[in-house]
């Protein structure tokens, strides 16, 4: 079965966010850049699922001399590492400005997550839609919250039979009426 269009396209600036996440900071400092990014891709990836979201998560390549690389992590997330030498502001400005010549513009929205200031200002002028990284931090956190919600467990019975179910003095009529016992 083909996968319905994503409700939306969203573009994250992935070392802007690592930057202001206090849980992510404190992984970058204690275990290093990459184990953060391993961290924000696992909490993007179960996001984007959620959200129905095709996510785009950038990170300049930094230290890298190596030409632009995509990595799919999932239907719904790919990881993208720029050209080197090439920003992941630049990144997605030039994706912003595609976006606005292309035809999914129509059913599809364009969001962008990043603090950057001057980059908040030039995307929306391309008619993306942008959102602070803490924003996406709350939406995140919001639908964990959620999906914990459905998945929370019924309460279930003390035994397999429905007598079980039953309060106590419906247990002891149940019983006398099988011993025959009536009243």
């Amino acid at each position: 079965m083909p996968r319905s269009t994503p409700l939306a396209i969203l573009l994250v600036d992935g070392y802007n966010v690592v930057g202001s996440w206090a849980e992510l900071k404190q992984i970058r400092d204690r275990d290093g850049l990459e184990e953060a990014r391993r961290q924000l891709i696992e909490v993007l990836t179960n996001y984007s699922a959620y959200q129905d979201f095709d996510t785009r998560l950038v990170f300049d390549a930094q230290y890298r001399d190596i030409p632009s690389t995509r990595e799919v992590i999932t239907s719904n997330l790919a990881v993208c590492y720029t050209d080197f030498g090439q920003t992941a502001d630049t990144f997605i400005e030039k994706a912003c400005a595609a976006f606005r010549n292309d035809v999914r513009k129509f059913h599809q929205r364009l969001i962008v997550a990043t603090s950057d200031r001057a980059q908040r200002l030039t995307v929306v002028g391309y008619g993306a839609e942008c959102i602070s990284v803490e924003q996406l931090a709350l939406d995140v956190h919001a639908a964990t919250l959620q999906v914990k919600r459905k998945k929370k467990p019924t309460q279930k019975s003390a035994g397999r039979f429905l007598a079980h179910c039953l309060d106590p003095e419906a247990q002891k009529k149940l019983t006398q009426m099988r011993f025959g016992k009536t009243e």
